[in-house]
């Protein structure tokens, strides 16, 4: 008799055991589920359309004469600044930015042929505008520069520009961030909770990509894609 009391005590004091280790387990759970949280992401877009344009027009010329080839340099100077002019390009928006002289004979490693164009001399002008369609219309009719004579040089076409995003941060930020609280109140929803105080936020780089063109680079290109994306952590009730 004493030996089965002995074995039902130690069944019962098991069992207590048992069942206060579980209480102890589901309690730390709900402690550590009481500060419960969602984190979601907000996005938002804007098309915009660049509002500054720089186009670097550069040419080159050679010649074993150096008067001869600065007289070609000036006379192919003026067929660029008379075909700014007719395209329509005040004068105010276009600059000579540098004149850079070489003299084969004069490099430590000197060419072969040198006797074909011995000066090689190269002059660029600089165009800024805030009028990219004109910027975008002469760029189309380039080759009725190359086909004066001028020889461009290759790989110097207009980039556009964005200026205005300072313009624009606050609203985007504040769309981006509805955008954070409707995801998290869908979760909420889904869930059977309520949002919450927002506990951390994060607000992501704004991106500037070309608009139509993924494989664009976004500098040459008019129309442009303004994209931020927010980070938002909500309390849950």
């Amino acid at each position: 008799m004493n030996n089965t009391t002995n074995i039902m005590a130690a069944f019962f004091l098991s069992l207590g055991v048992a069942v206060a280790g579980y209480l102890v387990s589901d309690g730390l759970i709900h402690l550590r589920g009481g500060e419960r949280a969602v984190s979601v992401r907000g996005v938002s877009e804007r098309d915009v359309k660049a509002d500054t344009a720089i186009w670097p027009i550069q040419y080159t010329v050679t010649d074993n004469d150096l008067t001869a080839a600065q007289k070609a340099l000036d006379d192919q100077g003026k067929k660029v600044e008379e075909f700014l002019k007719k395209q329509g390009l005040p004068e105010t928006e276009v600059r000579v930015q540098r004149v850079d002289v070489t003299d084969l004979l004069a490099q430590q490693y000197r060419p072969e042929n040198i006797d074909n164009g011995r000066y090689i001399l190269t002059k660029t002008y600089m165009v800024r505008t805030n009028n990219v369609d004109l910027v975008d219309t002469m760029f189309r009719n380039v080759g009725d520069l190359i086909a004066s004579g001028v020889i461009l040089t290759q790989g110097q076409g207009p980039s556009y520009m964005f200026t205005k995003l300072n313009d624009i941060k606050p609203t985007m930020i504040a769309e981006a961030t509805k955008s954070a609280r409707e995801a998290a109140q869908k979760f909420a929803e889904d869930s059977g909770a309520n949002v919450g105080d927002i506990k951390n936020a994060y607000q992501g780089l704004f991106q500037i990509n070309a608009r139509d063109d993924d494989n664009a680079p976004e500098s040459g290109v008019i129309d442009k894609r303004v994209r931020v994306v927010t980070t938002v952590e909500y309390y849950l009730d």
